[in-house]
């Protein structure tokens, strides 16, 4: 396992460079340069635009042009700003944000705790739940139960998260009938006042509507794929075995059924690392929350390429790491999977 373990991490530094060198090559080809937007700036007196106009009809001299080039580091060819990036992060030097002026590492702290503390949260309670829904599903298989949460996942999965968190606002968040619940923030104004107990319960009354539809579109899926994994286990031979011996019911499904049925599960295990810069861009609109999904949304229309390649790094780092936990987690649920 240690000899697969290094292979992946060797194999993980070249596609990491290839991710960087596509994205950087991307980022800096697509129209309107951060230089564009600060032209667009001095233009119209920091009120500013999207995209076009270009320098040349900007109406700002071409010295004041070149300036700004070598301010931000145009004035280099593409592939020697890359190589400048790529000597910059080896240091963790991600560079200053051309937006908000600042290092690009602080930038991203700063917006960190929101998506970090939603996607967390989700991603534990999703799969404790589903997991547990799942396997009561499998034991009262064609029950009345069985029908009717089969019907309430299926209109779940049937609603987008988007519409659901407007749905939710309009009627639970003083939208037109309900004030039961606040949006915006992650606490109230008053929370550094109350005492510990009194902040978990405000913590918990901002986070329910955003929670709900952060987990809504993987809740459906994970709970029928648990369902029908321990479905498909306790049809195979060993299980006819220990039903022929007089285990009972309860020990099939649980006690030998349930590992096997868990490794299609343990498959988006190693996402958890990735939900460290999950950002769902409308839902943190509507809510008014500003996490990591706002941020790249805002920096991209923004042309702020330097926050765009630090999101994007640590991403992809974290997705890679993610996919070697992964396999790793294949092995503790199943030790009979072996990699070597």
């Amino acid at each position: 396992m240690f000899n697969y373990i290094l292979r992946r991490i060797l194999i993980m530094i070249p596609t990491l460079i290839g991710i960087t060198i596509i994205s950087f090559a991307i980022i800096n080809l697509a129209p309107g340069s951060p230089i564009e937007q600060k032209i667009q700036q001095m233009k119209f007196g920091g009120a500013g635009r999207e995209g076009g106009g270009g320098a040349k009809s900007s109406g700002v001299s071409e010295e004041v042009i070149q300036a700004l080039k070598k301010q931000y580091g145009f004035d280099k060819p593409i592939h020697v700003r890359y190589w400048i990036w790529l000597k910059n992060i080896s240091r963790l030097d991600f560079g200053e944000s051309f937006t908000y002026e600042e290092p690009v590492l602080n930038v991203i702290v700063s917006k960190f705790p929101v998506s970090l503390q939603f996607g967390v949260i989700s991603l534990i309670m999703s799969y404790v739940v589903c997991v547990l829904l799942g396997v009561l599903k499998a034991v009262k298989h064609g029950s009345t139960f069985d029908h009717v949460t089969s019907f309430f996942l299926s209109v779940f999965y049937s609603i987008p998260d988007f519409m659901l968190a407007i749905l939710l606002i309009v009627y639970f968040a003083g939208g037109r009938f309900f004030h039961w619940f606040p949006i915006g923030e992650l606490y109230s104004d008053n929370y550094y006042d109350l005492s510990l107990w009194g902040k978990i319960i405000d913590r918990i009354h901002h986070f329910v509507l955003p929670l709900i539809c952060y987990m809504i579109g993987s809740f459906t899926v994970l709970t029928m794929l648990m369902k029908n994994s321990l479905l498909d286990e306790v049809k195979k031979d060993y299980i006819r075995t220990a039903r022929a011996k007089g285990v009972s019911e309860k020990s099939v499904f649980l006690k030998h059924a349930l590992r096997n049925a868990l490794i299609p599960i343990v498959t988006g295990i190693g996402g958890f690392l990735a939900v460290f810069f999950t950002g769902a861009l409308l839902l943190e609109s509507i809510f008014q929350l500003d996490g990591i999904g706002l941020l790249s949304y805002k920096s991209i229309l923004q042309r702020d390429y330097n926050v765009i390649m630090g999101i994007m790094f640590l991403e992809s780092i974290l997705l890679l790491v993610g996919n070697l936990l992964s396999d790793i987690a294949y092995v503790v649920v199943d030790p009979r999977i072996d990699f070597e």
